[in-house]
């Protein structure tokens, strides 16, 4: 049995511990965190839920509730907040979530549309629009370049600098800028263009980059030195930037509701945590394994164990069903689940049909 389908079927022990009434009052108390980030007392509770309820007995339940480990008092005197615990078997069973409304709907197709954009410009947009719908901050992790390749050019943009074009077989075209020797001659740009286009055609960029690095060593390769080093830069580049780029947006949406030192430091380390290539081989892991949209709140994933975070992560696959990359959102543990699970699990479909 999977871990997840072992702490499902925990989440629904603890759930049918619960009477109707603790249910209800566990609920109110989320629900509430997750609108204001604020503990809520048994008289708010008392007046808001209109069950004829004393303070007193509330405050009963939720001592209950706080046995239980979903709930604890951030103060001696304040009322209560949901654990990770709480938090997870909320989200397990008894989130409720529908479908996005329209407005969000015609927003992500809008601003997902690949018209007249490189696949990594589309993904890049398609992670900024989550984090603005989202108000968190928005990640993908984009598809290593598994097609065969069609041309490759290099473009001066002055000293020092060269815009690189990439087309694939199916016409997606991907560019980067790379640093290339100074005084390099105009020459030398369309001698690399024409090199690497005669070994790229019909071969992935992992094929082409091992022929080349074969002739190359070889010395067979008829280059002068500067456009080789050309070359050399060109494929390093792409190899690099080949192995599943993870491309955060808006990270400054996480500093928003941060309200003590220590807050300020648990966000700081999951920006270091994102910048480092276990973490996003971690990512990849847990999106690879997944069916469908993932949730991870604090302690239920080691990369934000130490954050107060939460992820909410969905793979996309490619018309052959195979995994190529994930999208999700990165927020604090209170979230609004209900709107970003189907957020996210939208943009992933959308996002699978665009890489084809």
């Amino acid at each position: 049995m999977t871990n997840q389908s072992s702490r499902l079927r925990t989440d629904r022990s603890e759930l049918a511990a619960l009477n109707e009434r603790s249910r209800d009052i566990f609920r109110h108390i989320v629900e509430a965190y997750v609108e204001t980030g604020a503990p809520i007392g048994s008289r708010t509770l008392s007046r808001q839920l209109g069950m004829h309820l004393s303070p007193a007995t509330i405050r009963n339940i939720m001592a209950d509730l706080e046995d239980a480990g979903l709930l604890y008092a951030p103060h001696a005197s304040a009322g209560r907040l949901p654990t990770e615990m709480g938090l997870r078997l909320f989200v397990d069973g008894l989130l409720e979530y529908g479908n996005l409304s329209e407005e969000d709907r015609k927003r992500i197709e809008g601003r997902c549309a690949a018209t007249g954009r490189s696949l990594s410009q589309a993904l890049e947009e398609a992670s900024t629009m989550l984090s603005d719908l989202s108000h968190c901050a928005g990640l993908v992790v984009a598809p290593k370049m598994e097609e065969a390749l069609k041309h490759i050019e290099f473009v001066s943009l002055g000293p020092g600098r060269a815009l690189v074009v990439m087309v694939t077989s199916s016409g997606a075209v991907e560019n980067r800028i790379i640093d290339v020797p100074m005084g390099l001659p105009a020459s030398s740009l369309v001698e690399a263009s024409n090199y690497l286009t005669s070994r790229l055609v019909g071969r992935t960029l992992g094929e082409a980059q091992a022929a080349v690095e074969s002739e190359l060593q070889q010395d067979r390769a008829e280059l002068n030195e500067l456009t080789t080093k050309l070359v050399q830069a060109g494929l390093a580049d792409w190899s690099e930037g080949n192995q599943g780029a993870l491309i955060v947006r808006g990270q400054a949406q996480l500093l928003q509701d941060i309200t003590a030192i220590e807050d300020l430091e648990r966000v700081r380390k999951l920006f270091s945590a994102l910048e480092t290539k276990e973490s996003l081989l971690r990512l990849l892991d847990l999106a690879d394994d997944a069916e469908g949209v993932q949730i991870f709140i604090g302690a239920d994933n080691e990369l934000f164990g130490m954050t107060g975070c939460s992820m909410v992560v969905a793979p996309y696959t490619n018309s052959r069903q195979q995994f190529v990359g994930a999208i999700g959102v990165i927020g604090p543990t209170r979230i609004n689940y209900a709107r970003i699970i189907p957020m996210v699990d939208y943009t992933a479909k959308l996002l699978g049909r665009l890489v084809g």
